[in-house]
């Protein structure tokens, strides 16, 4: 008798397994209201469980009200009476409201006013120790749930902060931040641009252009400066091309004097093209480039990460270009359905990788004449 207890254990796990299944399936729309489920031999059949695990997984769900039984007729969705229409309110909390995320906002209010929701928005100016008041706040305003851009590039434990994130009484999701080394331990939900990604891709693009050193010019320690750090490495590594050295990586914000140095360590060191982050240090680049009698793109070819004022620099600069309407457009899809759904919702994780805008910077207009001036096909 000892094997009993842990038995029904077992049998008591696998149908609320099932049931769980099906609840999902409902809640996502796979049956709509109306619909007929499979029916109790159809699930045996398919699931290999037995016919009592299978009535009690129906059994629970016509009681959550979510399956309506019909004798002879077999189960089906219920039919969901419509509450009153609840206006959700939205706390947000990012570091600018004038650099990056001007567009990720546009997102979330576009996405938010679809779904006659409220923003409440706060700005930490990139303040780590303002975060907690901010969210305080954020949270005595009665919100649902929270969109945030925490700190966690020069923190000792960035991991612990997300799981502490994870833990406030509403759902949290988070807006182009994610612990990068928790690898499948991370349970945060998150919707964030691929940088890593997209450095890498202009690299690549570079290399098919004919490049094979290529320097990088980059700010950090820096939220997306790091991880444009790590995915330019990265392709170096993949391509088996030389490193130039870290001559070319800025560790504050820099001008013309930066700049000049910055094309003095790229002509000796031989590069014949640099990714820079981001476009005011590009075209900062450029500058620096004219008064040393380097041309733009002949003798230097310029990728810059951003994409916010590529378009207007004295050379256009073909950009690698964020998604940010989409992130945080994307995001707030992410919040509602958790806050609907509740554990129900499976847990996303959300990566977007940026689309590489070509224009006269890099050159490739001249090897082929005939490229669109969106090279869509490197990204989403």
């Amino acid at each position: 008798m000892r094997g009993a207890p842990r038995d029904a254990t077992v049998r008591e796990l696998k149908f609320r397994s099932l049931a769980g299944e099906l609840r999902r399936g409902i809640l996502a729309g796979e049956w709509v209201p109306g619909a007929k489920l499979p029916t109790e031999k159809e699930l045996v059949t398919r699931s290999g469980l037995s016919l009592t695990t299978v009535r009690r997984a129906f059994d629970e769900l016509a009681e959550q009200g979510l399956v309506v039984r019909r004798q002879g007729a077999g189960t089906f969705v219920a039919e969901r009476t419509t509450p009153p229409r609840v206006r959700r309110t939205v706390g947000v909390l990012v570091p600018s409201t004038t650099q990056y995320y001007p567009s990720v906002l546009a997102g979330i209010e576009s996405a938010l006013s679809a779904a006659s929701a409220r923003l409440v928005l706060a700005c930490s100016q990139y303040d780590g120790a303002r975060e907690d008041t901010d969210i305080a706040s954020l949270l005595d305003s009665d919100v649902d749930g929270l969109l945030l851009a925490p700190t966690l590039h020069d923190i000792e434990d960035p991991q612990r902060r997300v799981a502490e994130l994870m833990q406030l009484q509403v759902p949290v999701v988070l807006l182009e931040r994610r612990p990068l080394d928790a690898g499948t331990e991370d349970r945060s939900e998150h919707v964030c641009t691929d940088h890593a990604g997209g450095a890498m891709d202009a690299v690549q693009h570079l290399v098919d252009l004919g490049h094979t050193r290529i320097g990088l010019v980059c700010r950090s320690p820096n939220p997306t400066g790091d991880q444009v750090l790590r995915g330019y490495r990265e392709a170096l590594a993949r391509l088996s091309l030389p490193e130039l050295g870290e001559t070319f990586t800025t560790y504050h914000a820099w001008a013309g004097p930066e700049a000049d140095q910055a094309i003095a360590s790229l002509r000796e060191a031989g590069a014949t093209a640099a990714l820079a982050f981001g476009d005011r240090e590009a075209a900062f680049l450029e500058g620096a480039a004219s008064r040393a009698g380097v041309r733009i793109p002949e003798d230097l070819a310029i990728v810059s990460y951003d994409d916010e004022t590529a378009d207007i620099a004295a050379v256009p600069l073909t950009a690698v270009s964020p998604p940010k309407f989409r992130i945080g457009e994307t995001a707030v899809g992410v919040l509602l359905r958790r806050i609907t759904e509740g554990d129900a919702c499976p847990v996303q994780q959300i990566r977007l990788r940026p689309r590489i805008v070509v224009r006269e910077s890099c050159g490739a207009q001249r090897v082929h004449p005939n490229l669109p001036t969106s090279a869509g096909g490197r990204g989403a």
